[in-house]
């Protein structure tokens, strides 16, 4: 159960951020996504890569975006099509199977108005390729939403946990990966992701950190104590933009447009 109430924290916010932007484009470009067959009926053109079992995909389809999931696991996109089809959206949900390096044949160059990816470019073999790849699928002032890990976190958390030595790894390590075993194949820092985002032609609009205290407050007391995750909540939500403790947190979720 708190596992859950973390990650609905981490959910609430990004998709909070998300829906702002995505209304925001909607705003400016009346028109967005009438290029596409079928598409009088407003809303969207969505690509989520590695979006699996459709957690951002079928809530924003729900709200009548048209939303393509590439993902590169067919038993995650066989649970998204269940999930759609749960929900009633499965004429708005379609589930591709590839990964990154394939996304402008998958999904079309210049095809979608906004491009999920979240924990995605830390596993990719390529992330300036990955960048590359979804700036070619959006349109003109399309929305990027990316959430990455972020390097400080996993120093302080190593530390917390007495792991000193592989603390001081993470911090000098050009991937932010703490040893060998480290199951995480790179960790960004905040100016280090938005100037590879400046490179593949991305303009950067806001930074929140997410989890900033979710994976440091004790379960115990989140589980038993009235209130709490609630609280939690709130104070992530009040600090996901405050520029000190965003560098704490375990990831960073961005929003830019191409």
């Amino acid at each position: 159960m708190v596992e859950r109430r973390r990650r609905s924290v981490r959910t609430a916010l990004v998709g909070e951020a998300l829906r702002v932007a995505l209304a925001g484009r909607e705003r400016t470009d009346p028109g967005a996504g009438s290029d596409r067959a079928g598409s009088d009926r407003g809303g969207l053109d969505i690509v989520d890569l590695g979006g699996g079992t459709g957690g951002f995909a079928v809530p924003l389809a729900v709200e009548g975006h048209r939303v393509t999931v590439v993902d590169p696991s067919p038993d995650a996109l066989a649970s998204l099509e269940r999930r759609a089809r749960d929900e009633g959206v499965s004429e708005l949900v379609r589930g591709v199977q590839g990964d990154a390096a394939e996304l402008p044949g998958l999904a079309g160059e210049s095809s979608a108005d906004a491009v999920l990816c979240h924990g995605v470019l830390e596993v990719v073999d390529d992330p300036v390729q990955a960048l590359q790849a979804m700036a070619s699928v959006l349109r003109e002032g399309g929305v990027l939403s990316l959430l990455v890990a972020q390097r400080n976190a996993v120093v302080l958390a190593r530390a917390l946990a007495g792991h000193l030595a592989e603390a001081r790894i993470a911090l000098q390590d050009p991937d932010g990966r703490w040893g060998a075993t480290d199951p995480m194949p790179r960790r960004f820092d905040e100016a280090g992701i938005t100037g590879q985002l400046a490179d593949a032609g991305f303009m950067v609009h806001t930074v929140h950190g997410v989890r900033t205290f979710a994976d440091l407050v004790p379960s115990a007391f989140v589980d038993s104590e009235p209130g709490a995750a609630d609280s939690l909540a709130e104070l992530e939500r009040a600090a996901s933009q405050h520029p000190a403790f965003r560098a704490l947190a375990t990831q960073l979720h961005i929003l830019a447009t191409r």
